[in-house]
């Protein structure tokens, strides 16, 4: 999402402990406010980042085999029906874009996987989305027995899945105490990694069953959760570590709330869900694509200044923060123009390559980009699996 510059305008202000809505500015200046030289350096470093260009790279593609899953009936066959996907988060953002995208295209019906169901009724109407081309299904990521209801629900609806995108996610960068999930997860890494999680694995046997000639499971990544970026180094950083917290539960009672056990970070949290986003695509494309020839992928789809997601930031950081993106780092993508680039990796026949994280240059052409070590490493990403596996009940 667009967190690339939010933790440094985030540094720029001081909130109070208790969270109230005061902000102070510390030293320097920027739209004639004073910020300290430390914070000139980082929005350097910032707006460094947003203008770079990373080299492409090769994605990993080698694949371990499971004896679960089998190559599905989509091998070596053609359908001229629309495609279906699945968008969670679809009511707003990032994920509305790309559902009216896909719908407006006319290829595709869309499935709405959201949390209210009102709120993306109404986002649908005002979006101008052909009516025809989307359905609206309730999806609560926090609640693990609601992600399994969507799936009952789904099923019932004989609705092929050919495409699935997890795109929702929470972000708490105020929140001095961490909140918690129907089960008792801390809430950005319960929701944003967990519940996509359990929905992946449970959908994952509707994927295979597709006749689709491509079939496509999509996790939206971060470049804050990338410590081979400038962005991804700004305080505080994402890092797993051990996984202790993770492994305890991440319930703030017998374990810490965060993943490496450490003191509860609102930021970190979602920093360190994403790396846990990226790694759980990478091994999904070890375990499974060889077998299925489903494409798992991620990507980044740029800084999107506007973004609900910045809707329990202080009111000042959302004032400030798209004007900052736009004029200072020239990193600012629309929401519409981050949708069309997930869309693209829906239903783009030139994005199919399995075990990549897409990125865009200046120019606005898709890329394979390079992870982080930490975000790459195959080891961890397999101990994220199995420990996920038992939080969530799949073993």
């Amino acid at each position: 999402m667009a967190l690339q510059a939010a933790s440094v305008v985030s540094s720029a202000f001081s909130v109070p402990k208790e969270g109230k809505s005061s902000a102070s500015f510390k030293e320097s200046s920027l739209f004639g406010v004073s910020f300290s030289d430390n914070l000139k350096a980082e929005f350097s470093s910032v707006a460094l980042s947003c203008k770079r260009e990373f080299k492409p790279v090769r994605a990993q593609t080698a694949a371990t085999a499971s004896p679960a899953i089998t190559r599905g009936a989509s091998e070596g066959k053609k359908t001229l029906r629309k495609g279906s996907v699945v968008v969670t988060g679809a009511s707003s953002g990032l994920g509305l874009a790309t559902a009216k995208a896909l719908a407006e295209s006319g290829k595709w019906h869309v499935i709405m996987a959201c949390r209210d169901f009102l709120k993306a009724e109404r986002a649908a109407k005002s979006a101008g989305m052909p009516k025809e081309n989307y359905t609206i299904m309730h999806l609560d990521l926090a609640s693990l027995d609601s992600v399994r209801q969507f799936v009952d629900n789904f099923r019932r609806s004989e609705r092929p899945l050919d495409v699935l995108v997890c795109n929702a996610a929470v972000y708490q960068p105020t929140a001095k105490e961490p909140s918690f999930t129907a089960e008792g997860f801390e809430l950005s890494v319960g929701t944003n990694h967990l519940g996509h999680f359990l929905l992946s694995r449970l959908l994952l046997e509707d994927l295979n069953k597709s006749d689709y000639p491509s079939r496509r499971l999509i996790i939206v990544g971060s470049i804050t959760g990338n410590t081979n970026t400038l962005a991804g180094n700004v305080p505080p950083k994402a890092n797993l570590g051990d996984l202790r917290g993770l492994a305890g539960g991440l319930n703030g009672l017998n374990s810490s709330s965060m993943i490496d056990g450490g003191d509860f970070d609102g930021a970190k949290a979602y920093k360190d869900s994403k790396v846990c986003n990226m790694l759980t695509m990478q091994e999904f494309h070890r375990r499974y694509h060889e077998d299925t020839g489903i494409t798992f992928t991620s990507l980044y789809p740029g800084c999107i200044a506007t973004t609900g997601l910045f809707r329990e930031h202080i009111p000042l950081f959302r004032l400030l923060f798209p004007p900052f993106q736009k004029y200072i780092t020239k990193g600012y993508v629309s929401e519409e123009e981050a949708g069309k680039r997930l869309a693209q990796v829906v239903s783009d026949p030139s994005l199919t390559k399995s075990g990549v994280y897409w990125s865009w240059n200046k120019d606005s052409a898709s890329f394979e980009n390079q992870l982080s070590q930490e975000a790459s490493d195959a080891e961890k990403a397999r101990k994220v699996w199995e420990v996920s596996e038992k939080l969530v009940g799949l073993v």
